[in-house]
């Protein structure tokens, strides 16, 4: 490649980036949309130093588009910011674009470049260096503890099904609590673990003893969790129908940095409970969001049952919209709705608190 002269050093360029585990592709194009150069640099500290002197090389640096912001990519999105570089979230290229101009990291780092210079994503990644970030990595662990649980209940129920008779007869009418306290004081012969009787009582306890100690998991990062989201808005634990795990779902997927969300719709489109409009012609109609983040719908989803059972206000608007001839499930989604709202309103209250 020829040298930059001092003329071109001036322009205004941007950036993309196709992030990976061990190395990112960086491509700068000017803003005509010309590909300047692309240049592959290693996921390392000194390789996101490298990759930005590179970029700066051609010019003024306006923006960057960065693929897999809240993965690979996380890291260099830490040294952007702290260099004061605007950073742009884009998505990897779709089929079409695809199809037509191939695929690799070249082509994938210039197709980030363009989606930041043209507008077509405005998302401002996530940040990854606060409270919530804790509150997620923990969130992490224990959902995941949560599932293996909830297998290593499957699968011991799975076995009663097909122990023998008196085994069988004396497990399949115990609550969950006592299945897995008698389980776990079985004592089976382990030296006959060839008859399959033996064999699977050794199963049983084994999952037995592998649930109490998930529980025992559970329960400890339970209590990190709670004080956590507390301490990081009190006022959003404090809604009604909102408890320590719905929060904490709601705080990690706003993120941080609560002001990369512009408006309370905005909130309802990332944790999916804002209709999508499907008209067309003479027909005006909405159809059901299946986007967004699930775990924040669910995470609504849980409220809104919890007011529909407890607060006199959501009953009523039940009623009121069954008589108007709308289904459970369509209120349930109006409901969800109103809760991004009011929720959105606590998160982003906090944050001008937290300013001022």
């Amino acid at each position: 490649m020829s040298p930059i002269t001092r003329d071109e050093a001036e322009i205004e360029v941007v950036g993309g980036v196709d992030t990976h585990q061990d190395t990112h592709t960086a491509a700068v194009i000017d803003l005509v949309g010309r590909v300047l150069g692309t240049e592959q640099f290693p996921a390392t500290a000194s390789g996101y130093a490298a990759l930005l002197a590179w970029m700066h090389g051609h010019g003024r640096l306006s923006r960057v588009g960065v693929e897999g912001t809240g993965a690979y990519g996380a890291g260099l999105v830490r040294l952007l910011r702290d260099e004061q570089m605007q950073v742009i979230e884009v998505d990897r290229p779709d089929r079409k674009t695809r199809r037509f101009q191939g695929k690799s990291d070249p082509i994938d780092a210039i197709q980030a470049a363009r989606a930041a210079l043209a507008g077509e994503r405005t998302g401002t990644p996530k940040q990854r260096d606060g409270r919530v970030e804790a509150l997620r990595n923990l969130r992490v662990a224990r959902r995941s503890a949560v599932d293996q649980r909830a297998e290593t209940q499957r699968q011991m129920k799975a076995l009663i099904v097909t122990a023998p008779d008196e085994l069988r007869a004396r497990l399949r009418g115990l609550n969950i609590t006592k299945l897995i306290a008698t389980c776990a004081n079985l004592q089976p012969d382990q030296a006959d673990a060839s008859i399959p009787a033996v064999a699977v009582a050794v199963a049983l306890r084994s999952l037995a003893r592998r649930h109490q100690n998930l529980s025992t998991e559970i329960a400890n990062l339970g209590e990190l969790l709670e004080p956590l989201v507390a301490a990081i808005n009190p006022a959003l634990l404090a809604a009604n129908g909102v408890g320590p795990d719905v929060a904490g779902q709601l705080l990690v997927s706003a993120g941080e940095n609560h002001d990369r969300l512009a408006s309370e719709a905005a909130f309802a489109m990332l944790c999916g409970a804002a209709p999508i409009p499907a008209s067309s012609g003479k027909t005006t109609r909405h159809r059901l969001n299946r986007g967004g983040d699930r775990q924040a719908n669910a995470a609504l989803y849980r409220v809104v049952l919890v007011r529909l059972r407890w607060d006199p206000r959501t009953r009523d608007y039940m009623q009121r919209r069954t008589k108007e001839g709308m289904s459970k499930k369509e209120i349930i989604r109006c409901l969800k709705r109103y809760v991004a709202r009011e929720l959105y309103q606590l998160i982003t209250a906090n944050d001008l608190q937290l300013a001022a």
